[in-house]
């Protein structure tokens, strides 16, 4: 018997669980996330372990979802010292690299950039050749100096030559230094494609960091022959080589965990995905068993990128939301207890009304000694209820795109506090093991390769395209670390671009296929 350890970590709780081969669930445990982040991890693995009582050489495959690089990006702590280098000259200089980032994240990664000759037009032409003296005298004057480098050239998801030929370059001068390239990153827009180019490199060591110590902490429970896997945001996996090179690609992967695990538990493919936390309830879309992904550039901490992110309305309500009247007016949140719910809110004998406790109040869930929560207003506790209800009604409203009513999938440990009617809903699901269902969401999934590329069809039919997309993101699935044999194409899209000559079309494809033994 083989065994898959699946662990999430949220704002408030870490939570593991054990599944076997056939995918079903032998353990689960929820401990609180850790100031570190790390430590939760160790104590969610040790617990689960001991909890499924299997030797833990059976375990096969595990799973990390990790809120490591958004903690780093969000407190500007641990991330790399980053030079930029942007291939475009003569063009793009009114506009500097980094404008409009917050000073404190530009100072923390440096502020290094160098404008360069290079780059090319949206048709694919040259705007100046590669200055690649330039790039030798620019890498041998970062020697020691930089941890990271981001290349980014103008418009380079049509034409990558010199983003790839600048990296040749460094790599002769300052050998295996991580590299991150724009066109592998983001589309077509230059400054939220370069940002998210620039947040990636910035985040290398702590995503290396973070996959040796799960390997260490997996290797001293005694699990040593699992493959590891890290979460990506789109609901699939990433081999840990992988995730160290595009780390970026971790940030927003607890929502879409919980999204493909209330898929799994329910059985439902196409529906509305309610994850209550802790802190924040995420409201997310489920388009045939995956999360949707938006189509809107998404800021991460003060910046602005356009690489793929889930679609998600995020909203300050959770179990541990701190619930409080002022001149007469209820006020939900958005500050929260978080991880210190078991000390603070009343039920646990802490002093804070929280949304735990209104929904122990109006016997919605049983959870500490209800009794210590009798000192709060039946009418107070049932209107806050109303006000609760009304938010997470407000949310599932922005996600819809018909006014038609969906299935609502009800999850994460937060989720007692949410009973009662919506509007919008044609049914709620409240599967059971809902409470871990982000660590189960780890657990099942499969591994994904995604291409998002600019074809010019004056050069080759669109059947031609498509199959050379599909090609390349089977390629990339393998390359993530599926098993070659399982591959297959889940998603594809093509959107003709009439702005752009040769008869162009953005072609996004994405494969995914199991695990790899």
């Amino acid at each position: 018997m083989s065994y898959r350890l699946g662990i999430d970590v949220g704002g408030t709780n870490t939570d593991a669980v054990i599944v076997d081969e056939n995918l079903k669930l032998v353990a689960k445990v929820k401990t609180p996330t850790t100031q570190d982040v790390s430590s939760g991890i160790f104590t969610a693995m040790g617990t689960v372990l001991k909890e499924a009582a299997i030797p833990p050489e059976e375990i096969s495959y595990t799973m990390l979802g990790t809120t490591h690089c958004t903690n780093a990006i969000v407190e500007r702590k641990r991330l790399c010292r980053v030079a930029v280098i942007r291939l475009a000259k003569p063009a793009t200089q009114s506009i500097e690299p980094t404008t409009g980032w917050p000073p404190e994240l530009k100072e923390a990664i440096g502020s290094r950039y160098y404008l360069v000759e290079g780059g090319h037009e949206f048709d694919g032409r040259e705007i100046s050749p590669l200055n690649e003296e330039e790039i030798r005298k620019i890498a041998q004057e970062l020697k020691g100096k930089v941890d990271s480098i981001a290349i980014i050239s103008v418009f380079s998801p049509i034409n990558a030559e010199h983003e790839k030929r600048a990296g040749e370059i460094i790599k002769s001068e300052l050998g295996e230094i991580p590299i991150t390239y724009s066109h592998e990153i983001g589309s077509i827009g230059l400054l939220e494609r370069e940002n998210a180019t620039i947040l990636n490199a910035a985040l290398i060591n702590i995503a290396r960091h973070t996959a040796n110590s799960f390997v260490e902490a997996l290797k001293k429970e005694g699990v040593t022959n699992a493959k590891v896997y890290i979460c990506q945001n789109d609901g699939t996996l990433m081999a840990v080589d992988y995730a160290v090179r595009y780390p970026i690609l971790t940030i927003a992967c607890g929502p879409t965990n919980s999204i493909r695990g209330a898929s799994f538990l329910s059985k439902v493919e196409n529906g509305i995905v309610l994850d209550v936390g802790g802190t924040t309830s995420d409201v997310g879309v489920i388009t045939n068993s995956f999360p949707r992904e938006s189509s809107l550039a998404v800021e991460i901490g003060g910046v602005r990128t356009n690489f793929r992110m889930p679609d998600l309305v995020s909203i300050g309500l959770g179990g541990g939301t701190i619930i409080r009247e002022d001149n007469g007016e209820i006020l939900i949140g958005p500050d929260s207890v978080g991880y210190r719910l078991t000390e603070e809110a009343l039920v646990f004998g802490g002093n804070t009304i929280t949304a735990t406790d209104i929904a122990v109040r109006l016997g919605l869930a049983d959870i500490g000694d209800k009794e210590k929560a009798k000192c709060i207003d039946m009418e107070f506790a049932r209107q806050a209820h109303e006000k609760i209800m009304l938010m997470v009604a407000e949310s599932i409203d922005k996600m819809k795109v018909s006014k038609d009513p969906l299935p609502l999938i009800l999850v994460g440990g937060g989720g007692i506090i949410i009973n009662g009617t919506l509007e919008g809903v044609s049914e709620v699901h409240r599967p059971e093991n809902f409470d871990v269902a982000n660590a189960l969401g780890a657990a099942i999934a499969q591994v994904s390769g995604e291409v998002d590329k600019i074809y010019s069809l004056s050069e080759m039919t669109r059947e031609q395209a498509m199959d050379d997309a599909r090609k390349l993101a089977k390629e990339e699935a393998i390359r993530a670390g599926a098993n070659p044999d399982t591959v297959t194409i889940v998603q594809q899209e093509d959107v003709p671009l009439a702005y752009l000559p040769g008869n162009a079309t953005r072609i996004r494809v994405k494969a995914a296929g199991s695990l790899s033994r």
